[in-house]
């Protein structure tokens, strides 16, 4: 199943990106200004090539391949128990400003049959962060990426960020945080996992926001 406004597969970044992002930099610097020669911004573009070709690295991944190797569920475990890893960090790109939007995911799901190595959902929610992303968007392609690789009873997704397009332009609101959720199968209709989820979710938040405070 292709996951909606990603690639099947992984692409590469074109030939000569780097050098192409680089002259683009330059261009921009003399549009607004500034000399791009002078001291202090020589080294600019390249800097800012490598950067923008990092952040979105995500299109070399495939998600799918990333989710590849799957284990049967341990003989005895409980049915409906919910698999949660929180405090999951991720730094994305505003498709509409190039701005990113740091923030912090949960993914949960209840096994069916199959469960996934803990290393797995991280590397799954970064390769979808590190594209150019709308983070309605970047919520449901992690859930249903992993709805399609394990066929488990449900998939819980939940992501706060906090968006520089609106902190540092615009309305200039620095400190509001977007959350969003995508809900599959059991995570849909449970009321008491949902609940579960959430607080798996604040915690997660919390613990990001303790680091940092």
């Amino acid at each position: 199943m292709r996951i909606k406004g990603a690639p099947a597969v992984s692409v590469t970044p074109a030939p000569g990106a780097e050098a192409t992002i680089a002259d683009a930099a330059s261009a921009i610097l003399r549009a607004i200004g500034e000399d791009p020669t002078r001291d202090g911004l020589v080294e600019t573009p390249g800097r800012v090539a490598r950067a923008l070709l990092e952040l979105t690295s995500g299109y070399a991944s495939d998600p799918y391949e990333i989710l590849g190797t799957v284990f049967e569920e341990p003989a005895g475990a409980p049915a409906g128990d919910l698999v949660v890893v929180e405090g999951i960090p991720f730094h994305a790109l505003c498709e509409h400003h190039l701005l990113p939007f740091p923030g912090v995911a949960t993914v949960g799901y209840v096994p069916s049959g199959r469960i996934v190595g803990l290393s797995k959902i991280p590397r799954l929610v970064d390769a979808f962060a590190r594209r150019l992303q709308v983070q309605e968007r970047l919520t449901a392609q992690v859930a249903d990426a992993l709805n399609d690789a394990l066929a488990p009873a449900g998939v819980g997704v939940l992501i706060s960020a906090e968006h520089l397009c609106l902190a540092a332009r615009g309305a200039r609101q620095p400190g509001v945080v977007m959350t969003t959720e995508a809900m599959r199968g059991s995570l849909r209709t449970d009321a008491a996992l949902r609940e579960a989820l959430a607080r798996a979710h604040d915690r997660g938040v919390a613990r990001r926001e303790g680091l940092h405070g």
